[in-house]
């Protein structure tokens, strides 16, 4: 196709590799290695814990990561963003991460996830949580050959000061993203916030002179359109929100049953510790300082996030939004005005993905999004046969 062989010309260049790093002299391998065994059988609770062994196959979640690098922070002194587990995921990989110096200098927010592939790279904004280990997932199902970017939230290194709005993010996410593929056609999503950011980022990319093949929305609304919740609204949601689970949970088979609850209870192990950080975060500063310290950070950061959406004001877009939406939406989140169709100048397309909220990213669910994602890039890769009609239009696509 003419947009894969655009991409093959062009390539994604390699990101600017870091000074050389400086080895540990009081850290040896094999201290290293035992250190970190002993911390991983602890958290992940199994008796013993093979070097080459990768951290999700052992059970490993972003609930987890965050308490691993807490631990790898108090034992090491050492910093480390949680997408480290995407390029260090085993023991030997990670000992030989912390036989370094890591300068904060040399974080980035674009996080190579899957970087291998001819297909065109796919970057996908982070969540309100900041990282993205939740599209890990999404990334394996759409196979070796996709290559698969992620952006995570400045700040996540516990040293840089979190960014406080949507323009901010989008201009630092824009100059990461060109540094790794100069110039176009660019291929862009996010969930929830993310798809929000995303947006932000192809209005400047698009303002530079840059083009934007795809532009994919995974269940984002229009923030600024929706108002705040009351007190009733919100056990209204709380109360949707248990009805859609259960509804995900009956329509799968009994081992599709077993892998969704025991996703369930990761995100339930992973939000547990940052709502908690978001309650200490509103004590002030000064309180529970020593008190669970990266969950307050990552609650703080959740808020900032959360805090940005809401005040960001999208301006009407040129090109066109693919829109994937589960089958039901809160109802607080299914009003038209909080919709993308008025400001999509180039039309739009919405995919309903055969899942109800907050099932989009899950398994088993996550394979009906990955589908739908890849023959999306399919078609914005491919050379367009006519463009009379294009704009203004709707166009819907249903998946069973």
């Amino acid at each position: 196709m003419q947009g894969e062989a655009h991409f093959q010309k062009q390539n994604v260049v390699s990101l600017p590799a870091a000074d050389a790093p400086k080895v540990r002299p009081d850290v040896t391998v094999d201290d290293t290695a035992k250190r970190l065994a002993q911390i991983w059988q602890e958290l992940l609770g199994v008796g013993t814990v093979g070097l080459d062994q990768n951290y999700f196959d052992l059970g490993g979640d972003s609930s987890l990561a965050v308490q691993l690098f807490s631990r790898i922070a108090s034992v090491f002194k050492v910093q480390l963003p949680l997408a480290t587990l995407f390029d260090a995921p085993t023991i030997t990989e990670l000992a030989e991460v912390l036989r370094h110096e890591v300068s904060a200098s040399h974080w980035s927010p674009l996080v190579a996830i899957q970087p291998f592939g001819s297909r065109p790279p796919f970057f996908c904004i982070h969540g309100a949580g900041g990282n993205v280990l939740i599209y890990r997932d999404l990334s394996r199902h759409l196979g070796p050959d996709q290559p698969f970017y992620g952006l995570q939230s400045q700040g996540l290194d516990g040293t840089s000061s979190p960014l406080k709005t949507i323009e901010e993010m989008a201009a630092v996410y824009v100059a990461e993203i060109r540094k790794a593929c100069a110039h176009g056609p660019y291929y862009l999503g996010g969930y929830c916030m993310g798809g929000t950011v995303a947006f932000e980022v192809a209005q400047q990319l698009t303002a530079q002179g840059e083009q934007v093949s795809l532009l994919a929305l995974f269940d984002t609304m229009d923030w600024s359109k929706i108002p705040q919740a009351s007190v009733w609204t919100r056990i209204y949601q709380i109360t949707q929100r248990l009805t859609f689970h259960l509804a995900n949970f009956l329509c799968l088979d009994l081992a599709g049953m077993v892998k969704f609850f025991r996703e369930k209870l990761v995100i339930l192990g992973d939000r547990l510790p940052l709502w908690m950080g978001m309650q200490l975060a509103k004590l002030g500063p000064q309180r529970f300082r020593r008190t669970m310290p990266e969950s307050r950070a990552l609650g703080r950061l959740w808020q900032l996030n959360d805090r940005a959406c809401v005040v960001y004001l999208p301006r009407p877009y040129p090109g066109k939004i693919t829109d994937f939406r589960p089958r039901k939406q809160y109802q607080r989140y299914s009003k038209p005005e909080a919709k993308w169709e008025s400001l999509a100048r180039g039309g739009q397309e919405i995919v309903i993905l055969p899942v109800y909220p907050a099932g989009m990213l899950v398994e088993p669910f996550v394979k009906h999004l990955a589908l739908a994602l890849r023959d999306s890039i399919d078609a914005a890769a491919a050379p367009l046969t006519s463009t009379a009609g294009l704009a203004e239009t709707t166009k819907e696509r249903i998946l069973d």
